[in-house]
């Protein structure tokens, strides 16, 4: 299955991963603005990454 993560290179940890089949990477970005915006406010890089598990 292949997932896109939601990284926080700050706190170096994982905020979310969501699977690339029910996620597109518009809804991915609506997600970071809402559940992952107090990262970015603070001013952590945040990356989003691709995650492929067997």
């Amino acid at each position: 299955m292949e997932f896109r993560e939601v990284y926080c290179m700050n706190c170096k940890k994982v905020l979310g991963r969501y699977n690339v089949k029910f996620y597109s990477e518009d809804k991915i970005g609506e997600l970071m603005k809402s559940t992952h915006s107090s990262h970015i406010r603070e001013g952590h890089q945040v990356n989003i990454r691709k995650f492929v598990k067997d």
